[in-house]
């Protein structure tokens, strides 16, 4: 098995397992684990001015969602949860389909599944 057959096999068995999270949170949510294997729900989907998530899911640049004034602190908060297994509570800037950004509040936790480590993030 390749690693991008892997390593989507882990987000959908992940994703299944919090599916009635991603459903019925009242907060936007997206789960990552890396720029091409990703998902998030119909909030987030939509607070950044997508159609749905696969749309969202379909774009491979992560920082390409990310104000510039955002991008540094999302990633070493991303590293600290991934080399250090932390959580955080940052502001994140995001960047809108079609023009415009939206301030947020992002709590990032890491989560392991069958031995790789995820980024789960709820926004407000």
């Amino acid at each position: 098995m390749s690693e991008q057959t892997h390593h989507l096999e882990v987000l959908t068995h992940l994703y299944e397992q919090l599916k009635t999270v991603f459903e019925n949170s009242e907060q936007s949510i997206y789960l990552y684990l890396d720029d091409v294997h990703k998902v998030c729900n119909q909030k987030f989907a939509e607070l950044l001015g997508h159609d749905s998530p696969d749309e969202w899911a379909k774009i491979e640049d992560f920082m390409e969602f990310v104000d510039e004034r955002s991008q540094h602190t999302l990633a070493s908060t991303y590293r600290n949860a991934m080399e250090r297994v932390i959580g955080s509570t940052i502001e994140v800037t995001w960047k809108k389909k079609g023009g415009g950004t939206v301030d947020t509040k992002c709590i990032l936790v890491p989560i392991s599944y069958k031995g790789h480590l995820l980024a789960l993030h709820f926004i407000s």
